[in-house]
C-alpha cells in the first residue's frame, strides 16, 4: 500500500477535537507562552504556542468549551485568534500586513534615527541647538516607531506580567524620559552644549543625553524583527511549495464523453478526469483507462517514472509522462496524500521539543529578573555617583541587552526550517521530540520483507510430496492465498496466474498473522503457511519455503525468493558511518535472512530470525534492556507494534496504514537511503537547534554583567541584541541546504 488515496489522516485523541487556531499581535515568544497558559486554564483544553508559526494547535473537548470560547480567551489578554476556514478570504494575509506595519516603523525610525546617531556621537556635526533637533527627530521614534512595544508592554501591565517587549519599551522611555528632562532641567538644554562621542560608556557629570539610544535602538530592535518575520516567511516555504504541487484545474469526464474544464479544488470523488502527458494528475484516484508512466519525484523524490495500467492506484500531483489517462477520484481537498503530507509537516512544526519547553520555561523567569537587575543597577550607581545622568545609563542597557528575542527563536525557526526540506526530501517528521531520539540512537533494526528487499516475492519451485502434483500444489495454495493480501500469498497468486492454473473459490478463509492461513477448497481443509525445519528441501537455502497441506497432510513446498533493493548496501554502509549498529528482523527462517544479510554487509550475529509479531517487540525490549537506544525500520502490520515499542520508529511510506500511523518518522521513498537521510537531517536540526540555544544564552549570560558594570553603552546594547535575534534565525535557514547522501 503506498502514500496515496489509501493514506491516513492524522489520528486524534479519542473524544478531543482538533484545532489550529491563527494567532496575531504576538511580538515575542513571552506572549507565545501567555497564550498558551491562558488556553491550557480552560477545562478539558491541551494547548501548544509556537511563536515561529503563530499558531496555537489546540485539542479540547467540545462539551466543555466552544472554539468561541477559545477565541475570547486569547483575545482577554490582548492578543487575536482567527479559526481557519476553508472558504477564500478577501482579507490580507495578516502576515503582510504585519510585514507592511514593521517596514513603515522601521523605515521612519531610520531616516529620523541615523541623523540623531551621528549629532549625538560626532561632536563635531553638534551645531548650535542640536539637542533640540534631536528632541524633534527621535520624538516620532520613541512615540510611533516604538508603539507595538509600548502596546505590548501595556498589556502585560494590565496582567501583572512582564515580557521582552517590556524590556524594549521601559528602555526606550527611561532613554528618552531622562533625555528630555536632562534637557528642560539643566546645562543639557543650552544652545552651545557639546556631547562627546559615546561608543564607550560615557561617566561623570557630562549632561549626557540618551536621545540616539531612544531612537537608534527602536531602529535596530525593529529591523531584527522586520528580518524575523520575513525569515519565517522563507522558513514556511517548504510546506507551502508542498501545497502548491497540486494541480490548478482537471478535465473532467462528463457522462457523454465531453470533457469540461474545473478547477482541481471543486472535485468530489468519483469523478472521473482526463491526464494527458505532461499534465498533473489533479487529486488522488484510480486509473480506469489507459497505461502510463507517472513521475512520482515532486511528491516521493524518486527519479524513475511509475509504470500504471487500469486499477493502478496514482497520487494528486505527480505528473504523467505519457499516455491518456481517464483516472476516478479517490480522495479529494484535505483527504488528499498531498494534503496529508502537508498536515503531518505542519503538526511537526507546531510541537515542542523538549529543548524548547525548556527554552519557553527560562523566558517566563527572565524577564522578571532582568527588571529587578536593572532596578538594582541604577540603584548601584546611584549610590555610587549622587547621579541620575550616569546610573540612568549602564540600567537602560541592561534592559536592552537582556531581551532574549534569540531565545524565543532558537528552537521554533530551526524545527519550522528542518522539517519543511524533510517534506521536500519525503522524510515526513511526525514531531519535534523525534530530533531528541534521533541524537541517541545507536542500533537501528530493519524489517527485511519491503524494506531491505523489494518485498516482491516471486515462486522459485515447487517440490510435491509423494504422489501430489507441482501444478495441483500450486492451485490449492492460490486457492487460499487469494483471499489474503500478504506478499507471499500474492507471489501464489501470481505464480499461478502465470502458469493459466483456473482459480478456484475458497470458503472459511482464516489467517493467523504470522503464521500462515487456512480454507476450505473443493470440500477439503488446506493449509498455507511456514514450513517446518524439516520439510524445507535442502536445495531451499536462502529461500523462504512455504508448506501447502491438504487435511493435515503435506502434499508440498513452495520456495519463494525476495530480491534485495539495490540501494540497501548503501544504506546499511551509511547507518555504520552514523554510528549505528544494523540489525536484521524477520520472521523468515534464518538461512533466508542470512542471505539477505550478506548481501548487504550485516555481521550474522545482527540476525534475527524466524520471529513473530510479539516477538519482534520482544526483541526489541531486548535490545534496549541491553542499554541499547532503538531506532525500528518497517513498513507491514506486523512491523507497527515492534515501531510503537521503538525508542523512534520509521515507516517506510508505502508500508501499510498502521505501520505509518505507529511510527514518528515516515519516509515517502521506499528505499533504506532515506532512513540515512532522515536520521541525518533529525541530527543536524538538533545541532542547529543546540548552537542557537548556546548562543542566546551565551549571549545574555555574557552581556548583562557588562551592562551592568556600565562597560556597555545602550546604543551597542540594542545593536547587539538585534543582531543576535538575526544571526539565530540566519543560522536556522541554513537547513534549507540540507543535502541527502553522504
Amino acid at each position: 500500500m503506498s502514500l496515496d488515496a489509501n493514506t491516513p489522516v492524522i489520528a486524534i485523541p479519542p473524544g478531543l477535537d482538533q484545532l489550529d487556531l491563527e494567532l496575531t499581535g504576538m511580538t515575542c515568544a513571552s506572549c507565545a507562552g501567555r497564550i498558551e497558559k491562558k488556553l491550557n486554564r480552560l477545562a478539558g483544553v491541551t494547548a501548544s504556542v509556537n511563536y515561529a508559526t503563530e499558531k496555537a494547535s489546540v485539542s479540547f473537548d467540545a462539551a466543555k468549551v466552544s472554539t468561541d470560547q477559545l477565541v475570547a480567551a486569547v483575545e482577554s489578554i490582548g492578543y487575536g485568534a482567527i479559526v481557519p476556514t476553508d472558504e477564500p478570504s478577501d482579507e490580507p494575509d495578516p502576515n503582510e500586513v504585519r510585514l507592511a506595519d514593521l517596514r513603515r516603523r522601521l523605515v521612519l525610525a531610520t531616516v529620523l534615527g541615523v541623523p540623531v546617531l551621528l549629532l549625538s556621537m560626532v561632536p563635531a556635526f553638534q551645531f548650535r541647538g542640536w539637542q533640540w533637533v534631536c528632541l524633534v527627530l527621535a520624538t516620532p521614534v520613541a512615540a510611533w516607531s516604538a508603539l507595538p512595544f509600548h502596546r505590548a508592554a501595556w498589556k502585560n501591565l494590565r496582567q501583572a506580567e512582564a515580557s521582552m517587549d517590556t524590556l524594549v519599551s521601559v528602555g526606550v522611555i527611561a532613554a528618552y524620559g531622562w533625555s528630555l528632562y536632562a534637557l528642560l532641567t539643566t546645562s543639557a538644554g543650552d544652545l552651545g552644549m557639546k556631547m562627546p562621542m559615546s561608543l564607550s560608556p560615557a561617566r561623570g557629570e557630562n549632561h549626557h543625553l540618551y536621545f540616539e539610544v531612544a531612537s537608534t535602538t527602536v531602529a535596530l530592535i525593529l529591523a531584527g524583527r522586520y528580518f524575523e518575520v520575513k525569515a519565517k516567511r522563507r522558513a514556511g516555504g517548504a510546506l507551502k511549495a508542498l501545497l502548491a504541487l497540486g494541480a490548478d484545474t482537471a478535465n473532467v469526464l462528463q457522462a457523454d464523453g465531453t470533457e469540461l474544464i474545473r478547477p482541481a479544488s471543486v472535485l468530489k470523488v468519483g469523478d472521473r478526469f482526463v491526464v494527458r502527458p505532461g499534465d498533473r494528475i489533479a487529486t488522488d484516484g484510480e486509473v480506469e483507462e489507459g497505461t502510463s508512466a507517472v513521475d512520482m519525484s515532486l511528491v516521493t523524490g524518486e527519479s524513475v517514472p511509475v509504470d500504471v495500467a487500469p486499477g493502478s492506484g496514482v497520487t494528486g500531483a505527480t505528473i504523467n509522462t505519457n499516455g491518456r489517462l481517464v483516472v476516478r477520484a479517490t480522495r479529494v481537498g484535505k483527504d488528499t496524500a498531498l494534503a496529508q503530507m502537508a498536515r503531518l509537516v505542519e503538526a511537526a512544526q507546531s510541537g515542542k521539543a523538549p529543548v524548547q519547553r525548556l527554552a519557553d520555561q527560562i523566558a517566563g523567569v527572565f524577564v522578571p529578573i532582568v527588571i529587578v537587575l536593572a532596578a538594582a543597577t541604577l540603584g548601584f550607581w546611584f549610590s555610587r555617583s549622587g547621579s541620575f545622568t550616569e546610573a540612568i545609563g549602564p540600567a537602560v542597557a541592561v534592559l536592552i541587552i537582556a531581551c532574549p528575542c534569540a531565545l524565543g527563536l532558537a528552537t521554533p525557526t530551526a524545527l519550522l526550517v528542518g522539517t519543511g526540506r524533510g517534506a521536500q526530501l519525503g522524510i515526513l517528521i511526525k514531531g519535534p521530540e523525534v530530533l531528541e531520539s534521533t541524537r541517541q540512537v545507536d542500533t537501528v533494526v530493519l524489517d527485511k520483507t519491503g524494506t531491505v528487499t523489494t518485498g516482491q516475492m516471486e515462486v522459485v519451485g515447487v517440490t510435491p510430496v509423494g504422489d501430489a502434483d507441482a501444478n495441483e500444489t500450486l492451485r490449492l495454495a492460490a486457492a487460499v492465498e487469494r483471499a489474503s493480501e500478504h506478499p507471499i500469498a500474492k507471489a501464489v497468486v501470481r505464480a499461478a496466474d502465470a502458469a493459466a492454473l483456473p482459480a478456484t473459490p475458497v470458503n472459511d478463509f482464516t489467517s493467523q498473522m504470522g503464521v500462515g492461513a487456512t480454507g476450505t477448497v473443493e470440500g477439503h481443509t488446506v493449509w498455507v503457511g511456514r514450513a517446518e525445519a524439516a520439510d524445507v528441501p535442502v536445495h531451499s537455502e536462502g529461500r523462504t519455503v512455504i508448506s501447502v497441506k491438504v487435511n493435515g497432510a503435506l502434499v508440498g513446498t513452495i520456495a519463494i525468493a525476495d530480491t534485495v533493493k539495490p540501494t540497501s548496501a548503501e544504506a546499511i554502509a551509511r547507518f555504520r558511518r552514523l554510528g549505528l549498529r544494523p540489525v536484521l528482523l524477520t520472521g523468515d527462517n534464518r538461512a533466508t535472512a542470512e542471505a539477505v544479510a550478506d548481501q548487504v554487509g550485516i555481521e550474522s550475529s545482527d540476525v534475527i530470525a524466524g520471529v513473530l509479531p510479539d516477538q519482534k517487540v520482544a526483541e526489541i525490549q531486548r535490545l534496549q534492556a541491553e542499554g541499547r537506544v532503538v531506532a525500528m525500520v518497517g513498513d507491514g502490520v506486523n512491523d507497527a507494534a515492534a515501531l510503537a515499542q521503538a525508542d523512534l520508529g520509521i515507516a517506510m511510506g508505502t508500508g501499510t496504514d498502521v505501520a505509518i500511523e505507529a511510527s514518528e518518522l515516515t519516509l515517502v521513498r521506499a528505499d533504506l537511503n532515506a532512513a540515512a537521510d532522515a536520521i541525518r537531517l533529525s541530527r543536524h536540526t538538533l545541532r542547529i537547534i543546540k548552537g542557537n540555544l548556546f548562543w542566546a544564552f551565551a549571549y545574555n549570560v555574557a552581556a548583562i554583567p557588562l551592562a551592568m558594570s556600565w562597560r556597555l553603552s545602550p546604543v551597542v546594547a540594542g545593536a547587539a541584541m538585534a543582531f543576535s535575534s538575526v544571526f539565530v534565525v540566519s543560522n536556522s535557514l541554513r537547513l534549507r541546504h540540507f543535502k541527502p547522501g553522504h
